[in-house]
């Protein structure tokens, strides 16, 4: 057992270490280019929140495998060597949320300070908004904490009568008991013997709880949407592809339509900087700077749309090449990621809504995967997790272009400033523990008898006043309901070529 452990503590340490050099690739090749060499403390938070976040999908999958460390214990003190998977998941929650409501505001204020402020300025003015919302968190969680902070446990009181010792065993599905009528004395106790056990909830499981419950309405409102919008808006932007090169008249005349937009936005851009350098920012300028935020975002995506019906330069073949292959591939990855979608769909209505469960589904998938070879569930399993937030990401950037007051953050290769950067890893963050929970729920008899179990089915769904979101399934139903509306918003519009308010429709 304690080889197994060990070799279990060498895969951690190695994944948790490819883990932090790949955010460091991905910090390095999208990073802007006008921080460079500097903003270095928003960057050390940048590679903390993603690691602490891909490392916590990943713990789910280590957390079943360290499970198996006492499947064939053979002395009792066997699994006293495996990994203390509770401490662990408390650590990185608790980790998550400072991160995610102090460590990462603070870097956001520092970073967007008035540059023309001394650092110790700039500090100071970050410490306060941070102080301030450290101290409202700390009121709200201690009075909700000292109020609310218990586990209600419903229990019934079993007993049954002496048996006289069968001469034979013949136990099974539809004989479990000993008795003449095969039913055990003790299930058959009348509703009056069920009473409520309460107990103190511990405070890090109640801040964990807490943080689940704004990551779960997150996570039902992006996942739902992102659950089909992703593979969709794949497979439809093969659809919307251009299908030739045009012409080169027709490409000076796009291009000058949208050298226009880019003088207007540029004109508007500079009249809202000169309302900021006199101090009339009101909810209108900020109204205004998200509309023109949007209007830079779609105008970006025009002209890289024409880069691809145009292509330039000596290797234009060779562009326009990439440029379908890219296409095909979406294709590709969007049919895989709608199969995928479907049986996400698919495993909640039948395994979580529908009561009792009509399969295990993907359950018994995983279990399957396990008998062909060890790991293969258990990545099947890691893989499942990771496409949900992925559709988180993806749901978040489909609503920050239709909705006007979310704040637009777009992730882009070497073009993304550390504000955006921050705020999609706060929003990673905040919506990795709600998958998490979606997970342990959804695939409970896989990850049953493991330390998240414990903590995000059992404890999170019987603390007071939070147990009934979970008890009526409404994070469940909420995700079902939008992503049915996302599949017939994308089947009855998908497929056109979208015109919004200000961005310029190319010739195809």
């Amino acid at each position: 057992m304690g080889d197994f452990n060990l070799a279990l503590v060498i895969v951690a340490i190695v994944v948790c270490i490819l883990v932090f050099l790949f955010n460091i690739y991905l910090l390095v090749n999208y990073q802007h280019p006008d921080d460079a060499n500097q903003a270095y403390f928003p960057k050390f938070v940048v590679v903390l929140g993603l690691s602490i976040a891909a490392i916590s999908i990943l713990m789910l999958p280590a957390d079943v495998a360290n499970r198996q460390a006492c499947r064939h214990a053979i002395y009792n003190g066997a699994c006293n060597l495996t990994l203390p998977m509770k401490d662990l998941w408390l650590a990185i929650y608790i980790a998550d949320a400072v991160l995610v409501f102090f460590i990462i505001p603070f870097a956001m204020f520092y970073y967007e300070g008035d540059q023309d402020k001394t650092i110790g300025k700039r500090i100071k003015s970050a410490m306060c908004w941070v102080v301030t919302t450290a101290i409202v968190c700390a009121l709200l969680l201690g009075i909700l904490y000292g109020l609310a902070g218990k586990a209600d446990f419903t229990v019934r009181h079993l007993s049954s009568a002496n048996a006289p010792f069968p001469n034979s065993f013949n136990f099974n599905s539809g004989q479990q008991c000993i008795n003449g009528a095969r039913q055990c004395s003790a299930y058959s106790a009348n509703a009056s013997s069920e009473t409520t056990w309460t107990m103190r909830a511990t405070f890090p499981e109640y801040v964990v709880a807490l943080a689940t419950i704004v990551g779960s309405v997150l996570f039902t409102i992006f996942g739902g949407v992102g659950i089909a919008c992703l593979p969709l808006g794949l497979i439809f932007s093969f659809i919307r592809r251009p299908k030739a090169v045009i012409t080169r008249s027709q490409y000076i005349k796009e291009a000058t339509e949208l050298g226009k937009k880019a003088k207007e936005l540029k004109k508007a851009a500079d009249a809202l900087h000169q309302e900021e350098r006199s101090g009339s920012k009101g909810r209108k300028w900020r109204k205004n700077v998200k509309a023109v935020e949007k209007e830079v975002l779609l105008l970006e995506e025009d002209v890289k749309a024409l880069e691809e019906m145009y292509p330039q330069g000596e290797k234009a073949e060779t562009a326009w090449a990439m440029t379908v292959l890219g296409y095909l591939a979406k294709l590709i990855l969007g049919v895989l990621g709608l199969i995928v979608s479907v049986a996400w769909v698919a495993h909640i209505v039948i395994y979580l809504l529908i009561d009792p469960p009509l399969s295990s589904f993907l359950n018994e998938v995983f279990i399957k995967l396990d008998d062909v070879w060890g790991l293969l569930g258990t990545a099947a399993f890691a893989f499942f997790c990771f496409y949900l937030l992925l559709a988180v990401i993806a749901g978040a950037m489909m609503l920050g272009l239709k909705l006007v007051f979310i704040t637009i953050h777009p992730m882009k290769w070497g073009a993304t400033l550390m504000n955006s950067f921050l705020f999609n890893v706060g929003l990673i963050l905040l919506c990795s523990i709600s998958v998490i929970q979606f997970c342990a729920t959804a695939f409970a008899y896989y990850a049953q008898a493991t330390a998240a179990q414990e903590i995000f089915g059992h404890n999170l769904q019987s603390l007071r006043g939070i147990k009934y979101l979970y008890k009526y399934n409404v994070f469940q139903i909420g995700f079902i309901v939008l992503a049915g509306l996302t599949f017939v918003y994308y089947a009855a519009f998908g497929w056109r070529r979208k015109k919004p308010s200000g961005r310029f429709q190319l010739s195809s």
